[in-house]
């Protein structure tokens, strides 16, 4: 009876480990909304880190390329959580011409900026007239 016991608790322990290792990769890979007075709603990532849109992007088809890629790094995700209002069938993937694969939000493809350091920047508004915060 004792070794059932200690099977079962072993058991146990590990359900525990595994439920909440999902949960936390689930949140590693979460797209949020966060909200600025003078700019209103826009996404960041699980870190809070700002999302991107240019304007020159097609749905489906990012024209950032080269240099570009460097100042505003791509994200990817291979799976995208979302919150409140958010649907999950907004976010998908695309391949780009260069082979790296890229997350679109309602067919738009995301960047960082790599003017941003800490969660809740957004220095890459505006920028050039052809960066945007991503709206939900």
């Amino acid at each position: 009876m004792r070794m059932l016991n200690g099977v079962v608790r072993f058991a146990t322990t590990i359900a525990v480990v595994v439920m909440f290792a999902g949960t936390a990769r689930a949140d590693h890979q979460t797209v949020k909304v966060a909200t600025k007075e003078k700019l209103g709603s826009y996404l960041t990532d699980a870190k809070g880190m700002t999302l991107y849109v240019f304007k020159k992007d097609s749905p489906g088809k990012s024209a950032c390329a080269g240099d570009c890629v460097t100042k505003w790094p791509l994200y990817y995700q291979e799976e995208v959580g979302v919150t409140g209002s958010l649907q999950a069938a907004d976010f998908a993937t695309v391949t780009r011409e260069d082979g790296k694969k890229q997350t679109t939000y309602k067919g738009l493809p995301l960047y960082y900026f790599s003017g941003d350091k800490a969660a809740s920047d957004t220095k890459g508004q505006g920028f050039k007239d052809l960066w945007t915060v991503a709206a939900p």
